[in-house]
């Protein structure tokens, strides 16, 4: 074998098809192209992100704005006003043996936890944390133990007679996600009294030493006068 007798290898290499050189070429007149159309024209590039002149995606979605902390707390939310009423029509006491609860006893308040909650249909699972509205009238008397709760609800349920207890668990979660914001810094405690400044009238009765024993401008300038005098 010699140099002129080497070849690429079969189908490695293929001839380009030339398009618009005449109908018996097989890609003459519109070269492939198709008939009309913005595809057909020289020039007529459609973008990728383009959907036939429908609202594009870019604009139909909206724009939102701000974030959503990694770290947020999740609540199911329950009105004050709806445990009441449940309270009221027995709905807690079915479960009350089995939970520990303590509607049994007259005057006694009803337990409510998460646990009863989900029991009676007003959560939708024990994992996440519970969070108590203060929509609604509290004429039950009420002992929640929540994750959270508002301030109306809590005074609605003391109004009534009843108690607020708030998990530590979720409290502490609360204030590390918060950060320490409500403590009070530390700069604003006073710091050490600032030295004493001199009295101004030291100041004056110093320089005006200084300026009684310090006459050499006035000296430079009669000398000066006196020379240009002489070189006259």
């Amino acid at each position: 074998m010699k140099l002129h007798d080497l070849k690429p290898a079969p189908g490695s290499r293929k001839e380009r098809t030339r398009v618009g050189r005449g109908i018996a070429a097989g890609k003459g007149k519109t070269a492939g192209r198709g008939t009309k159309g913005q595809k057909s024209r020289a020039g007529g590039s459609i973008p990728a992100w383009f959907e036939g002149g429908q609202t594009p995606l870019q604009i139909r979605v909206p724009k939102l704005r701000g974030f959503k902390r990694r770290d947020r707390i999740e609540y199911q939310v329950v009105n004050v006003g709806r445990i009441s009423a449940y309270a009221a029509a027995g709905r807690f006491g079915v479960e009350s043996s089995e939970l520990g609860g303590t509607q049994g006893a007259a005057g006694d308040p009803v337990t409510v936890n998460v646990e009863v909650l989900r029991r009676a249909g007003l959560v939708s699972t024990e994992r996440k944390p519970v969070k108590v509205l203060g929509s609604g009238d509290v004429t039950e008397k009420l002992f929640v133990a929540t994750d959270a709760v508002t301030r109306s609800a809590r005074q609605k349920i003391e109004a009534a007679g009843g108690f607020v207890q708030v998990l530590a668990g979720a409290k502490a979660s609360d204030d590390a996600a918060a950060g320490d914001s409500t403590a009070e810094p530390a700069s604003d405690e006073p710091a050490s009294e600032p030295e004493p400044e001199p009295e101004p009238e030291a100041e004056s009765e110093a320089a005006s030493d200084d300026e009684g024993t310090d006459p050499p401008k006035r000296r430079s300038r009669g000398t000066s006068t006196e020379s240009t005098d002489t070189d006259l």
